[in-house]
């Protein structure tokens, strides 16, 4: 077969002991094939409880202790992971398969091939549900959105990417929507200059809160505080994010 940056990985037959390295895949594997998943990393916090071997983090994952694992398959991202990881772990003759997820269609394209055609576990229905929850178009509502992931620098998101594809989605305008960069380093100040009708302030990668963040922006700018997993992750939150952000700028 082949991952989603066309790589051949040999798989004889289904994964049955698979590490996963990036949270979102770490939540869809784990709700849909519990018996399989020996390992994820230490940023992996869905679902509740998740009992398996910890490797260290998505950007510095524990090798050595993959590989002691004896995983058939380790599943990463292109954006999460680096090059380097997945490099290294081939020469030692684990199977790596890559995932690339820049939209919400590519989400669930992938996903699709991850469970139905590497797994062979069919669709789950939480992504069903899914696909069948982002299908519509969307309402454009010209609602104008900046959406910071981190200060000190402050990075927002730009373009081409999965967070920017929701908000599309969504009906929303993203303000930094341009430029080579997908997640540019702005000046606050350059937040506040591009007018958002609200700045979108999510709890990861940054934890941003009622207490840091908002207070950073001119007063009378529209703040709104939502869980990052709605705006980043595409796993089993994918289906209920969109009403969960809806909800959260309407209210």
């Amino acid at each position: 077969m082949r991952d989603d940056l066309g790589t051949d990985v040999d798989l004889p037959r289904p994964p049955r002991r698979v590490v996963s390295l990036v949270p979102s895949l770490t939540e869809a594997l784990a709700v849909t094939v519990p018996d399989r998943l020996v390992g994820a990393t230490d940023w992996c916090t869905h679902p509740a409880g998740l009992d398996v071997v910890r490797v260290r983090g998505t950007k510095n994952p524990d090798r050595a202790a993959i590989a002691a694992l004896a995983p058939d398959l380790v599943v990463c991202n292109r954006e999460e992971n680096r090059r380097l990881d997945v490099d290294r772990l081939r020469a030692a003759g684990v199977p790596v398969w890559v995932t690339v997820i820049e939209s919400v269609d590519e989400a669930l394209a992938s996903l699709r091939r991850l469970f139905g055609e590497v797994l062979d576990v069919g669709t789950p229905d939480w992504l069903a549900e899914a696909a069948a929850v982002w299908a519509p178009p969307p309402h454009p509502t010209a609602l104008r959105v900046a959406v910071p992931v981190w200060r000190d620098p402050w990075m927002v998101v730009g373009a081409r990417t999965f967070t920017g594809d929701v908000l599309a989605r969504l009906g929303w305008v993203n303000v930094f929507d341009e430029g080579p960069d997908r997640y540019p380093r702005v000046d606050v100040t350059a937040i506040a200059g591009r007018a958002p009708d609200v700045v979108v302030l999510p709890d990861e990668p940054y934890p941003f809160t009622a207490d840091d963040g908002p207070e950073t922006f001119p007063a009378g700018t529209r703040t709104a505080l939502v869980s990052g997993r709605d705006l980043t992750w595409y796993g089993p939150s994918l289906g209920p994010a969109r009403r969960r952000l809806l909800a959260v700028i309407d209210s």
